[in-house]
């Protein structure tokens, strides 16, 4: 059985009103929530002087409009996308227009959007290119602040979280959030790339995570160390049901998601293939055939 998870929900904030999250930090939430996004997403405003922006977000005017506003004359030279899901970047081009800043990303490299996701293919934006292309270890600096890409795949082959380390925070995006587990959807996540990725926060000193959606983490390295145990246990109880003679994906789903809104059927089944592909990388389960929700699964 899973243990609790020690979630979040609560979060404090007004549509298009900037709150400060850390010293030279600033949130602003897009009107935009949903499943998926839950109040919306997370704009962040670093610097005091010169600004970076970290998600523009959907291509909103009003949330745009309050990015600048925010930033009340100060020169926003800098615009870092953590990944290309549309919530966080299709902001982008028109936030570039108003304010002449660069963007920074690390590009999705061929991958094209995938036919099959918790929102279907239109929730990846795969045909933005980046003024530069950005690598883990790659840092961004302006006059009064540097942050520090973090390459975590997982949730999307190009996610990046940044460090701002003089603030020992980090922007974890869609990563690592207070308010709900992240979406892991093959072909666009991959869960052996999203628990490396884990590992790799785990073993930083960080005292915050500013996430995509959701309110701030205190305590970060405790929820990443809870979400490593969460979906060890998840892997376990879908193993368990394929060894207990649920074969497919479809019929695993119901064990694991009990009394699941209809809206994240789709999530979920795609949350069990990737355990389930990874269970198959391991050696653990093999399917009849290409994999797929209907695929028979056995154990070996």
């Amino acid at each position: 059985m899973d243990r609790p998870l020690p979630l979040k929900a609560s979060m404090e904030f007004a549509y298009g009103t900037p709150a400060p999250m850390s010293p030279g930090v600033v949130r602003i939430v897009a009107g935009n929530p949903g499943p998926f996004t839950y109040r919306g997403t997370n704009t962040y405003i670093v610097g005091t002087s010169e600004l970076a922006i970290i998600d523009p977000g959907p291509d909103d005017q009003n949330h745009l409009d309050a990015i600048v506003s925010a930033a009340n004359g100060r020169p926003i030279n800098h615009i870092l996308i953590t990944h290309a899901h549309r919530d966080h970047i299709d902001g982008a081009t028109r936030l570039k227009d108003m304010t002449g800043a660069s963007t920074y990303a690390y590009g999705r490299q061929g991958k094209s959007a995938p036919d099959i996701g918790p929102a279907g293919r239109s929730y990846v934006n795969d045909v933005f290119v980046a003024d530069h292309r950005i690598s883990d270890g790659d840092t961004i600096a302006g006059r009064d602040f540097v942050l520090e890409a973090i390459h975590t795949p997982g949730h999307a082959p190009d996610h990046l979280c940044f460090g701002l380390p003089d603030n020992k925070l980090v922007f974890s995006g869609d990563h690592v959030m207070a308010w709900n587990t992240t979406v892991i959807a093959p072909p666009e996540g991959n869960m052996a790339d999203y628990l490396s990725s884990l590992e790799v926060l785990m073993k930083r000193a960080d005292r915050m995570f500013c996430p995509g959606h959701g309110g701030r983490l205190d305590s970060p390295q405790r929820m990443v160390k809870a979400f490593l145990i969460h979906r060890r246990s998840r892997e376990q109880a879908i193993l368990d049901s394929i060894r207990n003679g649920a074969h497919a994906v479809k019929d695993i789903v119901p064990l694991i998601y009990r009394d699941l809104d209809e809206k994240l059927n789709t999530a979920a089944a795609l949350s069990v293939l990737a355990h389930v592909e990874h269970l198959i990388d391991r050696g653990l389960v093999t399917s009849a055939g290409s994999l797929a929700f209907s695929s028979v699964l056995s154990p070996v």
